[in-house]
């Protein structure tokens, strides 16, 4: 993998990690246009510049994080008891999960499929009643936690999981939205910490490991500053609407693709 590879496929992190879109189904399809060969450092990689995005939630609610009283103890609490299910989950079918990471096919059929999903979500969940993730229980989180389960299958997105999780459960489409970019911080800072623990003797063996990783996460971290924003304000205008027939699109153009023959299992 080369710098501007690594640039190219940190893009395409920062802009989709918090999009109903799947930041790792885009990833998959980037690595396998660029002909990047699929072996362990690349899988390393799609996984660890994800926690580049994640800080980027951190800084633009900074105070959810670091302004400390009763309420966000609480706060913390509901974080760790919805990350508990990805957590157990995501250890005991590491392996299956990782197999799945290398199929582009199984990419395009969750992204037509979540994308059909998508069309109709908004009229599915008309009666919000909680306005404020200080109202979310513990329930609620542990049950937006089994939600975000799903999206460990490739193309399905970890955002559209919890967040229609998190409608289902009540929450408005923006405290949903929301909350499932709070989740996204233990959530993918266990995965890249697994990962690199596991995966240690690549980036002890190969230096030059390292600078890719660092390039991929900065210029993760300051795309997906700037994808929040814009969801956030896409999400208050059109709903999810537009993404489920961006998902239809994409998915259907990976579909045909692979029907016509071009190499896209790497």
């Amino acid at each position: 993998m080369s710098i501007l590879e690594a640039v190219i496929i940190a893009i395409v992190e920062g802009l989709t990690e918090f999009l109903p879109v799947s930041s790792t189904g885009h990833m998959i399809i980037t690595s396998a246009l660029l002909g990047i060969n699929k072996d362990e450092f690349t899988k390393l990689f799609e996984v660890c510049i994800q926690l580049g995005a994640i800080l980027a939630v951190v800084v633009l609610y900074w105070k959810k994080f670091f302004v400390f009283d009763k309420n966000r103890i609480n706060f913390y609490i509901k974080l760790i008891i919805a990350v508990l299910p990805a957590l157990i989950i995501g250890y005991l079918l590491a392996d299956k999960i990782d197999a799945l990471l290398e199929k582009p096919l199984v990419v395009g059929i969750t992204l037509f499929l979540g994308g059909i999903v998508l069309l109709f979500v908004d009229n599915w969940f008309t009666k919000p009643e909680v306005k404020d993730d200080e109202q979310i229980s513990l329930f609620r989180a542990l049950r937006i936690g089994f939600w975000q389960c799903i999206a460990m299958i490739p193309g399905v997105s970890r955002s559209a999981a919890t967040i229609i999780g998190g409608m289902q459960q009540k929450l408005t489409r923006n405290v949903a939205a929301e909350f499932s970019f709070f989740l996204a911080v233990p959530t993918m800072a266990a995965a890249t910490g697994y990962k690199l623990l596991k995966e240690r003797d690549l980036l002890i063996s190969h230096p030059e490991n390292i600078k890719l990783l660092l390039v991929g996460n900065i210029v993760a971290f300051i795309v997906a500053m700037i994808a929040i924003k814009f969801f956030i304000t896409t999400l208050k205008k059109y709903g999810f609407r537009v993404w489920g027939y961006y998902r239809i699109i994409v998915g259907i153009a990976i579909l045909v693709a692979i029907g016509m023959g071009y190499k896209l299992y790497i």
